[in-house]
């Protein structure tokens, strides 16, 4: 069968949160592909399934990027009071969980069902279980060959939006191919490690696994209040998640148990109290039972309280406020929620999204652009995607 010409203004590679974000912006005509047989897998995944779909404190501040300015300009114009007023204006219910992240009440196939909605609305096209073959360039358009239900079409257009996301979590998806593309026009591209990801410590924490507690997670002067939990293979949990993205192979971090507490002055209070209490059943009390034990043994302090001195208590006190753990990895691409590194910015204009070669956008995970977990990610996905498609709209109006 002979390959089909198409020719649309713009083509954007990806059906995910950002790309669907463009292609509702970009203009009536406007294309959006992916080689998946449905839109918005991750966003289905997200939040236990009520996608987490933006986070009310939302900054700068809460992105990584080699660039740390660089989202700022994307943010500002189009903020998580933005999408919030879209999804109520889609009738949607929403809820604030906790630190400021939204979810929906219902599932998180209503913000889907809001961007395609969007895109249809937008006069653009959706195709899924859409393959991208070659990609080429003759310095005013770019031709990219799709193959669709075994049938090929060369696409033709002046704007290519590359919305492919990152490594992350492959079993729903994830490829490579945006870096493939940076890589085939020259751009530069940050190196790419798993963010948002467990971090491994062989089989040191076994006897933990299932054990959840309260810490500061803190990484190359990162740190983070939140849920620790203790798994087969390391450690997991909102606090080591947030931290993984600061954490760098080889590095340690540090780790803070009931962060604001004093817990050696209690154990000294509870000494003079009741000191023939045992320190781990006393330490129990404040922290899970099977942690305390395991960390007075590793502190070297056990016994009654009143056979313990001052120095002994202030040692156990160290190695619950300052407990210096060194990771031997990360659970790797297949459990990160999002991919660190990427298209580096310096090849990409803050305001549009468009790279060094005219035409050519690159919008969320695939730049080098890495939000807290939280909703942080999918707002960028929101900001990118809108800043690339109003900069093609306009060009297009002036045209």
């Amino acid at each position: 069968m002979p390959a089909g010409r198409l020719d649309v203004p713009a083509l954007i590679l990806g059906a995910g949160a950002a790309g669907m974000m463009c292609a509702a912006h970009a203009g009536t005509g406007a294309l959006v592909v992916d080689h998946m047989p449905v839109p918005g897998e991750k966003i289905r995944i997200s939040g236990g399934g009520r996608c987490n779909f933006t986070n009310l404190h939302t900054a700068p501040e809460n992105f990584l990027s080699d660039n740390p300015h660089f989202a700022k300009s994307a943010l500002s114009r189009y903020t998580q009071w933005d999408f919030i007023d879209l999804v109520q204006r889609h009738g949607i219910a929403w809820h604030e969980k906790t630190l400021g992240q939204l979810f929906c009440d219902g599932s998180a196939r209503q913000i889907i069902d809001l961007l395609t909605a969007e895109i249809a609305a937008a006069g653009s096209e959706l195709w899924l279980d859409t393959h991208v073959g070659e990609i080429a360039h003759d310095g005013h358009r770019f031709t990219v060959t799709l193959t669709r239900g075994g049938r090929e079409t060369q696409v033709r257009t002046p704007a290519l939006v590359v919305a492919t996301g990152g490594k992350s979590i492959p079993k729903i998806g994830a490829t490579g191919l945006g870096y493939r593309i940076a890589a085939q026009f020259g751009l530069p591209l940050v190196p790419t490690r798993p963010a948002l990801v467990p971090l491994t410590f062989g089989d040191s924490f076994t006897d933990l696994s299932g054990v959840a507690v309260n810490a500061r997670i803190a990484a190359n002067g990162a740190a983070f209040d939140e849920a620790l939990l203790f798994t087969h293979r390391g450690l997991s949990g909102p606090a080591i998640l947030q931290a993984s993205s600061y954490w760098s192979e080889g590095g340690e971090i540090a780790v803070t148990l009931c962060p604001g507490t004093d817990l050696p002055g209690t154990l000294r209070a509870e000494r003079g109290r009741a000191g023939r209490r045992d320190v781990a059943t006393v330490l129990g009390e404040l922290i899970p039972k099977r942690l305390a034990e395991h960390l007075t043994v590793a502190a070297g302090v056990t016994g009654r309280l009143a056979d313990l001195s001052d120095a002994r208590l202030a040692a156990l006190g160290t190695q619950l406020a300052d407990w210096r753990l060194r990771p031997t990895g990360t659970e790797g691409y297949r459990k990160a929620e999002v991919t660190a590194g990427g298209v580096s910015t310096a090849a990409l204009s803050s305001r549009s999204m468009e790279s060094t070669v005219p035409g050519l956008f690159f919008v969320g995970e695939v730049v080098d652009v890495t939000g807290w977990l939280g909703g942080y990610n999918f707002q960028w996905a929101w900001s990118s995607g809108w800043a690339a498609g109003q900069a093609i709209a306009a060009r297009r109006a002036a045209a």
